[in-house]
């Protein structure tokens, strides 16, 4: 079954409503409305906006520029490539690109009428009114993302929760049985985020800052030290009893993924991690040396992915 979205629906519904309106006005042209409306339909509710600025700005210079040209050099296709010369720099010159479709309808009707009177302005000035106007009004609604946000973030969590136990896993048994997808996967949901949180900020207007936006920056940011520690792992050939510790460490970790602020706890267990790294007695091999240079290089990495979650403030984090 073919899936139809939210724009298409509204499309049907503005479109028919701006041509009824217009007719309902007895307008010249009652059409063009409904191709306004087309236009004007959007994915969120600032670009609605913009798309009617775009349109009605630039019908406007359409229309002076119409019967300065048209009035002078004459109704004659030629005069339409001198109007176009003279316009489209306009538009481009006054951010107003969007708009020179529906401009061209508008003054392709000023053409045709072969004399521009108020009566003829006034009912294009409607025209773009209606179409505009229905395709704003349907788009004032817009469905909420909120789910779709909680869904990655949930998905995001879960992956994060298995690379964890994976490195944990590593340092208890030195296995390498780990294909690595929740990497790919993580990577192509920060992707699907950036494009929903930038929508849904687009929808509230008004609203400056988004908690969503925040929590993504922050897992992405922990997400680079994740991969930067596989290959500190990696190069692990000896498995030592502080392997197995910070294993451990990386068990409690992994249990802890969740958007609520716990890093304080996190970073108190790193300090004692290190104190007792000060403790152990002093590495007799160079393999143990490696590992246990290794291993500290660790816990400073993991230590900045939990005062990556610490800096966060408690206002955005109870918005999640």
């Amino acid at each position: 079954m073919v899936k139809i979205g939210y724009r298409t629906i509204k499309t049907a519904i503005a479109t028919p409503l701006a041509i009824w309106l217009a007719e309902l006005f007895q307008l010249d042209n009652f059409v063009s409305a409904g191709i306004i409306a087309v236009l004007c339909i959007q994915t969120t509710r600032k670009r609605s906006f913009l798309s009617a600025w775009h349109r009605f700005g630039s019908c406007l210079i359409a229309m002076i520029y119409s019967f300065a040209i048209f009035e002078t050099v004459g109704y004659h296709p030629i005069s339409i490539g001198i109007l176009l010369l003279v316009f489209i720099p306009t538009t481009i010159k006054l951010n107003l690109t969007p708009g020179i479709v529906t401009s061209s309808v508008i003054l392709l009707h000023l053409y045709s009428a072969a004399s521009i009177t108020w009566e003829l302005i006034l009912n294009e000035v409607l025209l773009i009114a209606i179409g505009i106007g229905s395709a704003l009004l349907l788009n004032l609604y817009m469905p909420s993302l909120e789910s779709k946000l909680q869904s990655l973030r949930k998905k995001v969590e879960k992956n994060f929760q298995q690379i964890l136990e994976e490195i944990a896993i590593y340092l208890h048994e030195g296995k390498k049985t780990w294909t690595g997808k929740e990497l790919i996967e993580t990577e192509k949901l920060f992707r699907q985020a950036d494009l929903f949180v930038s929508r849904d900020a687009e929808n509230h207007l008004l609203r400056e800052e988004h908690p969503y936006k925040d929590y993504f920056e922050m897992r992405k940011k922990q997400f680079d030290l994740l991969k930067r520690m596989l290959p500190v792992i990696s190069q692990m050939n000896e498995l030592t009893e502080q392997a197995d510790r910070i294993g451990s460490f990386f068990d409690d970790l992994a249990e802890a993924v969740q958007p609520g602020n716990n890093a304080k706890k996190h970073l108190d267990s790193v300090d004692d991690l290190k104190k007792q790294f000060e403790e152990d007695d002093l590495p007799k091999t160079r393999e143990e040396f490696e590992s246990r240079a290794n291993l500290f290089q660790l816990l400073h990495e993991i230590e900045e992915y939990l005062e990556i979650k610490k800096a966060r403030t408690p206002e955005k984090l109870t918005k999640m």
